[in-house]
Protein backbone atom coordinates (compact mmCIF):
# COMPACT_ATOMS: atom_id res chain seq x y z
CA UNK A 1 0.00 0.00 0.00
CA UNK A 2 1.30 3.45 -0.91
CA UNK A 3 2.03 5.87 1.89
CA UNK A 4 -1.00 7.88 2.90
CA UNK A 5 -0.29 11.40 4.12
CA UNK A 6 -2.84 13.60 5.84
CA UNK A 7 -2.23 17.23 6.72
CA UNK A 8 -3.41 18.38 10.15
CA UNK A 9 -3.37 21.48 12.31
CA UNK A 10 -3.58 21.96 16.05
CA UNK A 11 -7.15 22.77 17.04
CA UNK A 12 -7.93 25.76 19.23
CA UNK A 13 -11.72 25.62 18.97
CA UNK A 14 -13.72 23.47 21.38
CA UNK A 15 -17.25 22.97 22.67
CA UNK A 16 -20.25 24.23 20.69
CA UNK A 17 -18.08 26.25 18.31
CA UNK A 18 -16.97 22.95 16.74
CA UNK A 19 -20.21 22.96 14.73
CA UNK A 20 -18.89 25.98 12.86
CA UNK A 21 -15.76 24.02 11.92
CA UNK A 22 -17.84 21.20 10.49
CA UNK A 23 -19.89 23.63 8.41
CA UNK A 24 -16.61 24.88 6.96
CA UNK A 25 -15.60 21.34 5.97
CA UNK A 26 -13.17 20.84 8.85
CA UNK A 27 -13.22 17.64 10.92
CA UNK A 28 -12.33 17.84 14.63
CA UNK A 29 -9.81 15.20 15.71
CA UNK A 30 -7.56 14.00 18.52
CA UNK A 31 -4.29 12.13 18.43
CA UNK A 32 -2.96 10.03 21.30
CA UNK A 33 -0.47 7.25 21.88
CA UNK A 34 1.83 5.50 24.32
CA UNK A 35 3.66 8.05 26.47
CA UNK A 36 1.91 10.77 24.44
CA UNK A 37 -0.54 13.27 25.83
CA UNK A 38 -3.73 13.58 23.79
CA UNK A 39 -3.69 16.56 21.44
CA UNK A 40 -6.59 18.29 19.70
CA UNK A 41 -6.27 18.46 15.90
CA UNK A 42 -8.33 19.39 12.89
CA UNK A 43 -8.17 17.99 9.36
CA UNK A 44 -9.90 18.63 6.05
CA UNK A 45 -13.03 16.46 6.06
CA UNK A 46 -13.00 15.51 2.36
CA UNK A 47 -9.27 14.77 2.38
CA UNK A 48 -9.69 12.56 5.45
CA UNK A 49 -12.57 10.58 3.95
CA UNK A 50 -10.60 9.92 0.76
CA UNK A 51 -7.63 8.58 2.76
CA UNK A 52 -9.81 6.64 5.21
CA UNK A 53 -11.55 4.89 2.31
CA UNK A 54 -8.18 3.41 1.36
CA UNK A 55 -6.61 2.94 4.81
CA UNK A 56 -9.58 1.86 6.88
CA UNK A 57 -8.72 1.17 10.52
CA UNK A 58 -5.71 -1.04 9.81
CA UNK A 59 -3.67 1.08 7.38
CA UNK A 60 -0.96 3.47 8.54
CA UNK A 61 -1.72 7.15 7.93
CA UNK A 62 1.16 9.61 8.16
CA UNK A 63 -0.09 12.71 9.98
CA UNK A 64 1.79 15.82 8.85
CA UNK A 65 1.21 18.34 11.59
CA UNK A 66 1.81 21.96 10.64
CA UNK A 67 4.96 23.21 12.36
CA UNK A 68 6.54 19.73 12.69
CA UNK A 69 9.15 18.24 10.37
CA UNK A 70 8.55 14.57 11.21
CA UNK A 71 5.33 12.80 10.28
CA UNK A 72 3.37 10.88 12.88
CA UNK A 73 2.36 7.33 11.89
CA UNK A 74 -1.13 6.66 13.15
CA UNK A 75 -4.16 4.36 12.88
CA UNK A 76 -7.77 5.50 12.80
CA UNK A 77 -9.06 4.28 16.13
CA UNK A 78 -12.54 5.73 16.37
CA UNK A 79 -14.61 7.54 13.76
CA UNK A 80 -17.86 9.08 14.95
CA UNK A 81 -20.56 9.66 12.33
CA UNK A 82 -23.90 11.40 12.25
CA UNK A 83 -26.57 8.66 12.54
CA UNK A 84 -28.80 10.40 9.96
CA UNK A 85 -26.46 11.95 7.35
CA UNK A 86 -23.54 9.52 7.97
CA UNK A 87 -21.20 12.52 7.82
CA UNK A 88 -18.07 12.31 10.03
CA UNK A 89 -18.29 14.22 13.30
CA UNK A 90 -14.99 13.42 15.01
CA UNK A 91 -12.02 11.09 14.61
CA UNK A 92 -9.36 9.73 16.96
CA UNK A 93 -5.90 8.86 15.69
CA UNK A 94 -3.75 6.34 17.55
CA UNK A 95 -0.12 7.30 17.06
CA UNK A 96 2.03 4.17 16.90
CA UNK A 97 5.68 3.18 17.05
CA UNK A 98 6.44 1.23 13.89
CA UNK A 99 8.87 -0.96 15.84
CA UNK A 100 6.34 -1.93 18.52
CA UNK A 101 3.52 -4.45 18.08
CA UNK A 102 -0.05 -3.30 18.52
CA UNK A 103 -3.39 -5.00 19.20
CA UNK A 104 -5.95 -4.22 16.51
CA UNK A 105 -9.33 -5.78 15.54
CA UNK A 106 -9.24 -6.93 11.92
CA UNK A 107 -12.56 -7.10 10.01
CA UNK A 108 -13.79 -10.36 8.49
CA UNK A 109 -15.12 -10.37 4.93
CA UNK A 110 -17.19 -13.29 3.61
CA UNK A 111 -16.65 -14.13 -0.06
CA UNK A 112 -18.19 -16.69 -2.38
CA UNK A 113 -21.44 -18.61 -1.98
CA UNK A 114 -22.00 -21.74 0.08
CA UNK A 115 -23.57 -24.74 -1.65
CA UNK A 116 -25.13 -25.62 1.70
CA UNK A 117 -27.14 -22.40 1.57
CA UNK A 118 -28.46 -23.21 -1.90
CA UNK A 119 -29.63 -26.54 -0.43
CA UNK A 120 -31.77 -24.70 2.08
CA UNK A 121 -29.30 -24.15 4.91
CA UNK A 122 -29.13 -20.94 6.92
CA UNK A 123 -25.82 -19.03 7.01
CA UNK A 124 -25.00 -17.93 10.57
CA UNK A 125 -22.02 -15.53 10.96
CA UNK A 126 -20.52 -15.82 14.46
CA UNK A 127 -17.68 -13.27 14.18
CA UNK A 128 -17.32 -10.03 12.24
CA UNK A 129 -13.76 -9.22 13.38
CA UNK A 130 -10.76 -10.83 15.07
CA UNK A 131 -8.21 -9.06 17.25
CA UNK A 132 -4.58 -9.60 16.30
CA UNK A 133 -1.11 -8.64 17.51
CA UNK A 134 1.40 -7.44 14.93
CA UNK A 135 3.68 -4.62 13.93
CA UNK A 136 1.69 -1.69 12.51
CA UNK A 137 3.16 -2.27 9.06
CA UNK A 138 2.22 -5.98 9.12
CA UNK A 139 -1.47 -5.53 9.92
CA UNK A 140 -3.74 -7.13 7.30
CA UNK A 141 -6.54 -5.05 5.82
CA UNK A 142 -9.04 -7.86 6.47
CA UNK A 143 -9.48 -11.61 6.76
CA UNK A 144 -11.28 -13.17 3.80
CA UNK A 145 -13.43 -16.22 4.57
CA UNK A 146 -14.33 -18.37 1.56
CA UNK A 147 -17.90 -19.61 1.95
CA UNK A 148 -17.57 -22.05 -0.96
CA UNK A 149 -15.74 -24.35 1.46
CA UNK A 150 -19.05 -25.02 3.21
CA UNK A 151 -20.79 -27.53 0.98
CA UNK A 152 -23.08 -29.33 3.43
CA UNK A 153 -25.51 -28.20 6.11
CA UNK A 154 -23.89 -28.50 9.51
CA UNK A 155 -20.41 -27.58 8.33
CA UNK A 156 -18.52 -24.50 9.58
CA UNK A 157 -15.33 -22.48 9.35
CA UNK A 158 -13.31 -21.74 12.48
CA UNK A 159 -10.35 -19.52 13.39
CA UNK A 160 -7.88 -22.34 12.70
CA UNK A 161 -8.98 -22.34 9.04
CA UNK A 162 -7.77 -18.76 8.42
CA UNK A 163 -4.73 -18.29 6.22
CA UNK A 164 -2.21 -15.62 7.26
CA UNK A 165 1.48 -15.15 7.95
CA UNK A 166 1.82 -16.68 11.42
CA UNK A 167 5.39 -15.43 11.68
CA UNK A 168 4.16 -11.83 11.62
CA UNK A 169 0.60 -12.00 12.93
CA UNK A 170 -0.73 -13.52 16.13
CA UNK A 171 -4.45 -14.22 16.50
CA UNK A 172 -5.65 -13.22 19.97
CA UNK A 173 -8.26 -15.88 20.70
CA UNK A 174 -8.37 -18.38 23.54
CA UNK A 175 -9.32 -21.30 21.30
CA UNK A 176 -8.62 -21.65 17.58
CA UNK A 177 -11.65 -23.94 17.38
CA UNK A 178 -13.90 -20.91 17.84
CA UNK A 179 -16.36 -20.65 14.96
CA UNK A 180 -16.36 -17.79 12.49
CA UNK A 181 -19.37 -18.89 10.43
CA UNK A 182 -21.61 -21.96 10.15
CA UNK A 183 -24.58 -23.26 8.18
CA UNK A 184 -27.53 -24.63 10.13
CA UNK A 185 -30.68 -26.54 9.33
CA UNK A 186 -33.62 -24.19 8.69
CA UNK A 187 -35.91 -23.87 11.66
CA UNK A 188 -39.13 -25.87 11.33
CA UNK A 189 -42.33 -23.93 11.41
CA UNK A 190 -43.92 -24.14 14.80
CA UNK A 191 -47.10 -26.16 14.97
CA UNK A 192 -50.24 -24.13 15.25
CA UNK A 193 -51.10 -23.63 18.85
CA UNK A 194 -54.18 -25.49 19.99
CA UNK A 195 -56.91 -23.29 21.43
CA UNK A 196 -56.71 -23.22 25.19
CA UNK A 197 -59.84 -24.41 26.93
CA UNK A 198 -61.16 -21.72 29.18
CA UNK A 199 -61.36 -22.79 32.80
CA UNK A 200 -64.22 -21.04 34.58
CA UNK A 201 -63.54 -19.27 37.83
CA UNK A 202 -64.67 -20.90 41.06
CA UNK A 203 -67.68 -18.64 41.32
CA UNK A 204 -68.68 -19.23 37.74
CA UNK A 205 -68.24 -23.00 38.16
CA UNK A 206 -70.40 -22.98 41.26
CA UNK A 207 -73.01 -20.91 39.51
CA UNK A 208 -72.91 -23.34 36.61
CA UNK A 209 -73.43 -26.28 38.95
CA UNK A 210 -76.39 -24.54 40.53
CA UNK A 211 -77.84 -23.82 37.14
CA UNK A 212 -77.40 -27.45 36.11
CA UNK A 213 -79.00 -28.56 39.36
CA UNK A 214 -81.92 -26.30 38.73
CA UNK A 215 -82.21 -27.59 35.19
CA UNK A 216 -82.18 -31.18 36.42
CA UNK A 217 -84.69 -30.41 39.15
CA UNK A 218 -87.17 -28.79 36.78
CA UNK A 219 -88.59 -32.06 35.34
CA UNK A 220 -89.11 -33.46 38.84
CA UNK A 221 -90.63 -30.19 39.95
CA UNK A 222 -92.87 -30.27 36.91
CA UNK A 223 -93.97 -33.78 37.80
CA UNK A 224 -94.61 -32.69 41.36
CA UNK A 225 -96.57 -29.72 40.13
CA UNK A 226 -98.56 -32.01 37.87
CA UNK A 227 -99.16 -34.33 40.75
CA UNK A 228 -100.23 -31.41 42.86
CA UNK A 229 -102.67 -30.26 40.24
CA UNK A 230 -104.01 -33.77 39.84
CA UNK A 231 -104.33 -34.14 43.58
CA UNK A 232 -106.16 -30.88 43.97
CA UNK A 233 -108.43 -31.85 41.11
CA UNK A 234 -109.27 -35.10 42.88
CA UNK A 235 -110.05 -33.29 46.10
CA UNK A 236 -112.47 -31.01 44.23
CA UNK A 237 -114.35 -33.98 42.79
CA UNK A 238 -114.91 -35.67 46.17
CA UNK A 239 -117.20 -32.98 47.57
CA UNK A 240 -119.27 -33.19 44.38
CA UNK A 241 -119.73 -36.94 45.02
CA UNK A 242 -120.82 -36.26 48.62
CA UNK A 243 -123.35 -33.71 47.45
CA UNK A 244 -124.82 -36.26 45.07
CA UNK A 245 -125.21 -38.72 47.88
CA UNK A 246 -126.99 -36.16 50.02
CA UNK A 247 -129.35 -35.35 47.21
CA UNK A 248 -130.21 -38.99 46.90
Amino acid sequence: MAKLNLKAEKRKIFGRKIKKLRREGILPANIYGKKLKSEALQVDSKEFLAIFKEAGETGIIEISLVGEKKVRPALVHNLQKDPVSDEPLHVDFHQVDLTQKVHVPIPIEFVGESAAVTKGGVLVPVMDEIEVEALPTDLPDKFEVDLTKISEIGQSISVKDLKFDKAKIKILVENEEELIVKVEEPKKEEEEEKPVEEVPAEGEEAAGEVAEGEAEAKPEQAEEEKGGVAGSAGKQKKPEAKDTEKKK
